[in-house]
């Protein structure tokens, strides 16, 4: 969770989850990068023990929490 949440830090990662409410697999570019998230100044700070993460979703534009136990995959992407 600790590479993750770096990664976050640095850039933009596509986050694959399972959906808990449909089981659906989700992919979704997010990320905890200052400058790509509106209105965001300071940085955020995420518990890597905690059982969810908060996000910045790219493609919806809001906040999103997932939780650690359904994310299948994750990979860097290129900004």
């Amino acid at each position: 969770m600790n590479e993750l949440i770096e990664a976050l830090k640095h850039g933009i990662v596509m986050i694959s989850f399972k959906k808990i409410d449909t089981g659906d697999i989700r992919r979704m570019p997010s990320t905890l990068k200052p400058e790509l998230i509106p209105n965001m100044t300071n940085a955020v700070n995420v518990d890597s023990s905690s059982d969810t993460i908060m996000v910045w979703s790219l493609d919806k534009n809001a906040w999103r929490d997932i939780r650690s136990d359904t994310i299948t995959e994750w990979r860097v992407e290129n900004e």
